[in-house]
């Protein structure tokens, strides 16, 4: 009996490890690399993140032919097989460039509009992220839990921002985050912060807007945590991405709105 899901999966995981090692080439020669600013000079792309999504598309294509694509650099080309590879290269790019370890390749495979199974490719932390809808979440194979024990005055809570952000919600959202005991990270990859909740290392993420290629993947290992995670919207438009560990999450629903009123 057929498994489409797994066997995707799979190689999912081949794919995303090939992706990785292609760059890493172009992270050892980062300085070589021509940037091009997208929506603003904080949003940026180079020839790393548009050749590792050609090979990852490629080598999905000779095993699926019939699968769709949505990816962050090449954009959406429509399948029949009613599953969609949604990509995102090189998550992290302004840290890729700037020679910082938080990137990442970032693989979701979608059924009929749900995610069904995600793989993130962490190469300099020599870590691979895995999840299957009903079938668990893992890092490097060990199975994630989320942690009960996190409350949001012991733990680290990711915030995100980008162009899209206005600076005032997001002074309002780490003022409010410190005044109820917490404290906030972040490190330039929406999926790698995302990651890191499902394994129980931050307590919470939370980010006005981001695209389904940033976040779908790691959402998807949250939930197969039983940590906690707001709906998303099926279309490209993405929205608003807010989860957390069964135990933060109230709290962390509370400073989110809290910091929206004062931003007004």
């Amino acid at each position: 009996m057929t498994d489409p899901v797994g066997d995707r999966l799979a190689l999912a995981c081949e794919v995303a490890a090939e992706a990785g090692r292609l760059a890493l080439d172009f992270f050892a020669r980062r300085e070589s690399l021509a940037v091009e600013a997208k929506a603003s000079p904080q949003d940026i792309v180079s020839r790393a993140d548009r050749e590792v999504e050609t090979l990852i598309r490629r080598r999905l294509s000779e095993r699926h032919p019939e699968d769709g694509f949505l990816g962050e650099e090449h954009g959406a080309q429509a399948g029949t097989s009613g599953f969609t590879w949604v990509i995102d290269p090189i998550d992290g790019t302004a840290p890729f460039l700037a020679g910082l370890p938080h990137w990442c390749v970032v693989l979701a495979l979608q059924q009929e509009g749900r995610t069904v199974a995600g793989v993130i490719e962490h190469p300099l932390a020599r870590e691979t992220f895995t999840a299957r809808r009903g079938g668990g979440a893992f890092l490097n194979g060990e199975r994630l839990h989320a942690r009960a024990n996190l409350r949001i005055g012991n733990c680290n809570v990711a915030l995100g921002a980008s162009h899209r952000t206005p600076p005032d919600v997001a002074a309002a959202l780490v003022r409010e985050l410190m005044r109820r005991g917490g404290m906030f990270y972040r490190n330039g990859s929406g999926a790698i912060m995302l990651a890191s909740v499902a394994a129980g290392r931050l307590g919470g993420y939370y980010e006005p807007h981001m695209n389904p290629w940033d976040c779908l993947a790691a959402m998807l290992m949250v939930e197969e945590t039983q940590g906690l995670a707001s709906p998303f919207p099926e279309d490209a438009s993405g929205g608003m991405v807010l989860v957390a560990a069964p135990n933060v999450w109230e709290d962390l629903t509370a400073v989110v709105k809290a910091a929206e009123g004062q931003a007004g």
